[in-house]
């Protein structure tokens, strides 16, 4: 049987925290689904096919690896991809709230899909991707707080919305 976890989330953009993410999950599963939320509610920066394509150049070369859009409830998604866990990733003691409630949420309509929390690595624990956009935007470096595809990404983005507003 495949020890297969998603990693679920908006995306936007994918960070190195959430690459860090993954690669702590591919220590302990065999395969990791990074499932990209539609979630209009939050009313992304990049549409869904843009955090697709970024994610899936920022996961180029490493294996067992898949990149997928979901929408609807998140245990649906897990049984519907035989997944036996979602990962989560815990930045600090305010993630853990939302995050918590969340995990017995799905734990409710779903007893057999556990959630399991990973913390990035120390030099990426305060990375958020509001906090990426904020920069990008003013044209701060990014560089080492994204992977190469997404920088470009938020560059060529912020470009044109710039050339837009003028």
């Amino acid at each position: 049987m495949v020890r297969r976890a998603i990693y679920p989330g908006t995306f936007d953009p994918f960070t190195s925290a959430h690459l860090d993410i993954v690669k702590r999950a591919l220590k302990i599963f065999d395969e990791v689904i990074v499932a990209v939320a539609l979630s209009e509610k939050k009313q992304p920066l990049f549409g869904l096919d843009e955090r697709l394509n970024m994610i899936k150049g920022s996961v180029e070369g490493i294996e067992n690896i898949r990149v997928e859009a979901f929408s609807g409830l998140l245990v649906d998604y897990v049984k519907e991809k035989e997944g036996i866990a979602i990962v989560r990733g815990l930045r600090a003691v305010s993630d853990f709230e939302y995050e918590l409630q969340m995990a017995l949420m799905n734990r409710r309509l779903n007893i057999q899909i556990e959630t399991v929390f990973l913390m990035p690595s120390e030099e990426y624990s305060f990375l958020t991707s509001t906090m990426v956009k904020e920069v990008a935007s003013f044209g701060g470096s990014i560089k080492e707080l994204v992977p190469e595809s997404v920088e470009k990404a938020l560059k060529d983005k912020f470009r044109i919305l710039k050339d837009i507003g003028e």
